[in-house]
């Protein structure tokens, strides 16, 4: 809106300067002409009046010109502009801060470490939702509101599957200003959000992007090992050190995310926790200080390729790749098969012959899976721990549907 009343200034602007210029050499011309008639005196009385007319409305518009240009204000949905949007949430948005044991080989230190977190309030318990990474392995962990008030914290619960936690403080109940959080299936790819957080430590910070992608799957490692993390938000909004664990956010100014992760060297492209995970676990992270509702399938691979499909000799270019089977597991137990053998396939190792996982269902949902972030997001999102579902595979280019039973992954 702003831009176009810049444009359609501008173009006024021009146009009166462009009829004052041709109205000055008509009166030149006029002056000239009438220098020999009796009536000279009242034509260039009347050429004089019409130009200061338009001077005075140039003036005018120029004067309403520079008081827009001070006066930046950015709109949004239903008239609410970014300032008056960061009013509202930045009380809610804390510095969390804790102090882990480092070694340099030849001596133990500790070392701060620094994330964002944000009030919400469940069920009227007040409490600071983060990452599960930015309190991990850390001790005297306190929170610092955005008016500088600091409090100890103690880790209610923690997730590293989901890379959550819940912290509570002994803070005073006018400190706390809760977020509205609501189900990630009101979000779209191409959606503006917005993060506000605390990058390297500068307070109540605030960026803007939109959705780039839904249904990622992010690797972090959780006691030792890498574990996938399910329905992970892909955003361009400018995600660095510090953000993380701070709110990612609609323009209702309502939570869709946790802002988590940043790949380095990627011009800005950051992820987030889906809000739907939040809500799905927050009550037992409170109540039992965990979650221990994570379906697990057990079985590691690769996405498909057309050039894993020619080194294969199949003719399915898309789905998870079966390369290893945990022992035991409950695809192990269902009878799913992984690789036999390991080639170079455009550059790469890859151990290939196993089963292709081409679709998943339950008796209320069917998904096509391409690749492994079809596979966690589904599992993550529309699963439970013992329940059977129906995986399509592709086997010796035969199509096969086995029935397994859903463990619990392990800790």
């Amino acid at each position: 809106m702003e831009n176009t009343l810049k444009s359609k200034t501008a173009r006024f602007s021009t146009a009166l300067i462009t009829a004052i210029m041709v109205v000055s050499l008509m009166a030149g011309g006029l002056l000239g002409y009438s220098l020999g008639t009796s009536g000279i005196s009242a034509t260039i009385s009347d050429l004089q009046n019409q130009i200061s007319t338009l001077e005075e409305k140039l003036l005018n518009l120029q004067s309403t010109q520079n008081t827009i240009n001070q006066n930046n204000t950015y709109f949004l949905e239903d008239n609410v502009s970014l300032s008056e949007l960061y009013e509202r949430v930045k009380d809610s948005v804390v510095i969390i801060r804790g102090m882990m044991l480092e070694s340099s080989g030849f001596y133990y230190y500790y070392t701060q470490v620094q994330g964002s977190g944000f009030v919400y309030n469940f069920s009227g318990q007040m409490v600071i939702i983060t990452n599960y990474h930015v309190i991990q392995n850390t001790i005297n962990i306190t929170v610092t509101f955005i008016n500088g008030n600091g409090y100890a914290a103690a880790v209610l619960g923690s997730d590293p599957y989901a890379d959550l936690a819940v912290l509570s403080t002994d803070a005073s109940s006018s400190e706390y200003t809760p977020l509205e959080i609501v189900s990630t299936s009101t979000l779209e790819v191409g959606d503006p959000v917005i993060a506000v957080g605390n990058p390297y430590g500068l307070a109540g910070s605030m960026t803007t992007g939109i959705v780039s992608a839904l249904g990622r799957t992010i690797t972090e490692e959780v006691t030792g090992e890498n574990y996938p993390i399910a329905n992970i938000i892909q955003t361009s909004t400018p995600i660095n050190s510090g953000n993380s664990g701070g709110p990612l956010l609609n323009y209702q100014g309502q939570v869709v995310g946790i802002t988590a992760a940043i790949i380095s060297d990627s011009q800005g492209l950051g992820f987030a926790i889906p809000s739907s995970t939040i809500l799905r676990e927050i009550g037992s992270l409170i109540t039992n200080g965990t979650y221990n509702q994570h379906p697990w399938l057990g079985v590691a691979g690769v996405d498909m390729t057309y050039e894993i499909a020619e080194a294969m000799n199949v003719n399915v270019t898309y789905g998870f790749l079966i390369s290893q089977v945990t022992a035991s597991g409950p695809a192990d137990q269902a009878g799913l098969q992984g690789g036999t053998q390991t080639v170079l396939v455009a550059g790469e190792y890859v151990r290939i012959g196993g089963d292709i996982i081409i679709a998943i269902n339950t008796t209320s949902v069917v998904a096509r899976i391409r690749g492994i972030d079809d596979l966690s997001t589904f599992l993550e999102e529309y699963t439970l721990p013992n329940q059977t579902v129906s995986v399509t595979i592709v086997r010796n280019n035969e199509t096969m549907i086995i029935q397994v039973e859903l463990g619990t992954r392990p800790a």
